[in-house]
């Protein structure tokens, strides 16, 4: 008992000191400090391994409120975190005490200079903006990690970051002209090149350092391109006139906080082509990678088949290298990666070229989303960072490589290797097993043998993404005793009172302390969807975040659709990711407290889509929108829910009701009526701002009765599918029915629909109300027993109901009803139904250019390969637009979402149909992507396929 007092007093006193620090920081800083349990829940973790509870988080608007944050937090004696994108794979962007968010306003590019070839930033600058106006004038900034698209300057100086072409333009030190920082006891320094102009106290102290340790210095250090580990501390040599900005690159924010930096730019090809090179094996393709650097490329990347297993593109082989040149024009990049291909065939199995950039974005696309891909074995098991990212000279790859397979053997782990041959530099997750003791010790145990391996290689242990907590406690077997000391000593003379991101770098923690896994419970926890890629673990599902951020990305890049929430709002918590961590911290239970009944997580989820991007676009295969629905089913039961669960989850219920009472014509004129239509919207929580969609006259299903009596039996052997009449097709869009029913038949298919009522089950699924939606499926699977039993393909039109009986139906049900994977099986789209089973069938020609989207669930889960194919081939031409509509079924319409809804369409959606040429077909196969349009754009009605091809049949 007393031990339980003392546990709570002792809480009670670390609040009010942390009551007391916020209110000092709210009254020294102009910028956001959040001390919530949610800001502080979404700041524990970054895509390491490694996990700290910052106790509140405070997001500056420039240097001075640096300053001012650094002092109150010096005053109250609490240590302090920078943190860019928090796309970090060693823990150095975790820390107790503040952490400093420069992603929300310290994001300004000062200025870009293309004659001297600079440009001064901010550091929560995103390096895609950097270089998309650098690109303005023919520049880039050469390093380039795969986050690319939300990694910060300040995150990459942090951590001093390349990218897959650092054989061409070296690290980010390599790149860094001078560094404005603020140090935890308030110097604000200019680092460049020299000591005169720094504050005596560290001029003299460096000067010392260096003078007294010159041989150790000189030869102290491994020569290889990616040596990261460390200080940097041979940049402080006379012969390098003691260039301090590069020594503080990769200091990883142990000794000063980076306010502003000047960077050097590089030029950029005009032009560049990519030569993918085939090897039997890895070990061959490492062997050979090193052999390339004389032709002078731009990049040499290597992954093998283990990693890539299914990607289309890729010549003949076991391994690739991918080899980038460039060239004043195509032509001429063109002819050097031939040249390349030419040099290395006699040890390539086969090779291509692709000077085409649409082609070559695909194919980097799949080395991109390595870092989360290789998160899963082949058999579906975790595997984790900790030894990401170790370098070796290049000549000597293919040998460490082998040496590094052995080992994972003898520890009896698995990794897939991959990342920067030209360099050296590996990149591999392993399938160690952190959730229990004993994988803990094998991870540590094969850390240090590892760590001696490199070594033994003349490697070093980073050779990108810095120490951390992951790799800095075996400094002393790369550096030895004598070094390390100089590391502290080096962290003293900047940082004495140890304030900024202790524990990192110098006096480090243990690699196996801090693990994000600890607080996780270590049995299942009792959840409704089966989980089947996750062993039914909803723990291991929400693990699948390693964070890696894709989710971050601000703009949509070709047809993806993640995350759209987050490009609307730009806050963390809307993010993927930023839910993923919640719900990691609800499991744990330490900063988030109140389980399910989270309404901080309820908070978070309240602006997710439920779009189903992540499902695709997250290179690891996050589904936020199945962990909303658990997370709404758990949080709400035995409780009232919010008036939107009631009126558009029970949708289905509610149409099927108005169209037996035939109440249609009542019900739109009632909602013409002001009055009667906002005290509708206001009793069902629709937003105000939202019009009420018509009910159809005749819902699809009576139609389709009248039709079967008296349309002529289609010539046998006619392959019969059935038409799913779904809620939205039936009841409010019939025409949708129609027309599929009149393009179906003119190809000569006999179609049937059920006899009796059917439903997905969907606006149950995404409001939660799982115990509904599994008795509807039920009764669904009754119906459609027959169809099964008789093999019949099940022709979907609404792409989110299809994509729901695809995924949601047997993911609820799979478990104890076997007929749920049959339904799933059988289902496919309009297009693919044409292609599948009138393959010879010719559509009518439309030769119109088109616009519009692809239904985001349809390009989630179903795919829309044969929807291009369908639409080439009858003469709509034009790419459909990537994003999500932001109605999204229930989502738009619900009451406090109008303003994001709108900023979603806003994104991609809307731009892409106002910028239309005059005669453009719009096309949205989605009932909500049409109302969107409608209700927003209103300039030309958006249709579906199937509408579009039946008015054009003879």
């Amino acid at each position: 008992m007393a031990e339980h007092e003392a546990q709570a007093d002792e809480a009670q006193a670390h609040e009010a000191q942390a009551g007391e620090l916020e209110r000092a920081l709210r009254r020294a800083v102009h910028g956001d400090v959040s001390f919530d349990a949610a800001s502080r829940a979404l700041m524990t973790m970054d895509a390491s391994n490694y996990r700290r509870v910052p106790t509140g988080v405070v997001a500056p608007r420039d240097a001075d409120d640096v300053a001012a944050a650094l002092a109150v937090c010096r005053e109250h004696g609490v240590p302090v975190v920078a943190r860019g994108a928090g796309t970090s794979i060693a823990g150095q962007a975790t820390g107790l005490g503040v952490v400093l968010d420069f992603t929300r306003h310290m994001r300004a590019i000062r200025s870009l200079d293309p004659e001297q070839r600079t440009a001064v930033v901010q550091p929560g600058v995103i390096l895609d903006d950097l270089r998309s106006a650098a690109g303005a004038h023919g520049l880039t900034f050469g390093p380039d990690p795969s986050t690319h698209s939300r990694c910060t300057l300040g995150g990459m100086i942090g951590n001093n970051s390349c990218g897959s072409h650092s054989v061409a333009w070296g690290t980010t030190a390599d790149n860094v002209h001078a560094l404005d920082v603020v140090t935890y006891g308030g110097e604000r320094v200019r680092a460049a090149q020299g000591l005169d102009a720094l504050p005596a106290r560290l001029r003299d102290g460096m000067r010392s350092l260096a003078g007294e340790h010159l041989a150790l210095l000189r030869t102290g250090f491994p020569e290889l391109p990616r040596r990261i580990s460390g200080y940097a501390l041979d940049e402080l040599l006379p012969e390098k006139n003691a260039d301090v900005a590069r020594a503080l690159t990769g200091s990883e924010g142990t000794l000063g906080v980076l306010t502003e930096a000047t960077v050097r730019l590089v030029e950029a090809p005009a032009a560049r082509a990519l030569a993918v090179l085939g090897y039997p094996d890895e070990s061959a393709a490492a062997e050979a990678a090193h052999t390339l650097l004389p032709y002078g490329p731009l990049t040499v990347e290597g992954m093998a088949a283990d990693l890539v297993a299914g990607a289309s593109g890729l010549p003949k082989g076991g391994a690739w290298l991918f080899v980038e040149v460039g060239g004043s024009g195509r032509e001429e990049a063109y002819a050097r990666a031939e040249e390349i291909a030419r040099a290395a065939a006699h040890a390539t199995t086969d090779h291509t070229v692709v000077a085409d950039p649409a082609g070559q974005r695909a194919l980097w696309r799949v080395r991109e989303d390595a870092s989360g891909t290789a998160t899963r074995m082949p058999d579906g098991s975790e595997a984790w960072p900790g030894w990401e990212d170790c370098a070796v000279p290049p000549a000597r790859l293919g040998a460490y490589l082998r040496d590094f397979r052995a080992l994972l053997g003898q520890h009896g782990l698995r990794g897939t290797p991959y990342g920067h041959f030209g360099d050296g530099c590996i990149h591999v997750r392993i399938d160690f097993d952190l959730m229990r003791e004993a994988g803990v010790r094998v991870f540590r145990d094969f850390s240090t043998d590892l760590a001696d391996l490199v070594v033994t290689h003349g490697g070093s242990l980073s050779g990108e993404h810095g120490d951390g907590l992951a790799r800095a406690e075996l400094l002393p077997r790369m550096y030895g005793d004598e070094m390390v000391g100089l590391f502290h000593r080096f962290k003293d003379l900047w940082d004495p009172a140890n304030g900024l991101n202790p524990g990192v770098l110098a006096r480090p923690r243990r690699l196996d302390q801090d693990l994000r896994f600890d607080v996780l419970p270590r049995r299942p926890v009792d959840v409704e969807f089966g989980y089947p890629h996750d062993g039914g673990d909803f723990s291991a599902a929400v693990r699948r975040c390693v964070g890696v951020a894709k989710c971050r990305n601000e703009s949509v890049s070709g047809a993806s659709v993640m995350c759209p929430s987050y490009r609307a709002t730009g806050e963390e918590q809307h993010s993927t990711r930023g839910r993923a961590r919640l719900l990691h911290e609800m499991l744990a239970g330490e900063v988030v407290r109140d389980g399910w009944r989270s309404e901080e997580v309820r908070d978070a989820l309240d602006l997710c889509l439920s779009c189903k991007g992540c499902r695709s676009d997250c290179p690891v295969g996050v589904d936020m929108a199945t962990y909303k629905a658990e997370f709404l089913h758990h949080h709400y039961e035995g409780r009232v829910r919010p008036a939107g669960h009631y009126s558009m989850g029970w949708l289905p219920v509610w149409l099927r009701a108005a169209a037996s009472l035939r109440a249609a014509p009542v019900a739109n004129a009632a909602s013409g009526v002001a009055f009667l239509s906002s005290l509708a919207k206001r009793m069902g929580g629709i937003a105000p701002e939202r019009d009420i969609p018509e009910l159809a006259r005749e819902p699809f299903t009576r139609w389709w009765r009248g039709h079967a009596r008296t349309a002529p039996r289609a010539p046998e052997p006619a392959r019969t599918v059935v038409l799913w009449p779904d809620t939205f097709t039936n009841y409010l869009s019939p025409s949708v029915g129609r027309s599929a029913v009149a393009v179906l038949e003119a190809a000569g298919l006999r179609v049937v629909v059920p006899p009796k009522p059917v439903c997905c089950g969907l606006t149950w699924v995404s409001t939660g109300q799982l115990d509904r939606a599994r008795a509807v499926m039920r009764r669904t699977l009754d119906v459609m027993a027959p169809a099964l039993d008789a093999g019949l393909p099940i022709v979907g039109l609404e792409p989110s109901c299809t994509a729901a009986l695809r995924t949601d139906l047997p993911e609820l049900l799979g478990a104890t009803d076997p007929r749920a994977a049959r339904l799933a099986d059988s289902v496919t789209t309009f297009a693919g139904a044409l292609e599948d089973h009138a393959p010879d069938w010719q559509p009518p020609k439309v030769d119109r250019p088109v616009v519009g989207q692809t239904h985001c669930h349809q390009h989630a889960v179903l795919g829309d390969a044969a929807d291009r194919r369908l639409r080439e081939r009858a003469g709509l031409t034009g790419e459909l637009s990537g994003g999500c509509c932001g109605l999204a079924g229930n989502f738009g319409f619900e009451a406090g979402h109008y303003d994001v809804s709108v900023a979603c369409a806003e994104d991609q959606l809307l731009p892409s149909v106002r910028n239309a040429e005059p005669n453009a077909e719009v096309l949205a196969d989605g009932f909500s992507c049409r109302t969107q349009l409608d209700q927003l754009d209103g300039g030309r009605p958006a249709r579906h396929l199937a509408e579009i091809l039946a008015e054009r049949l003879s």
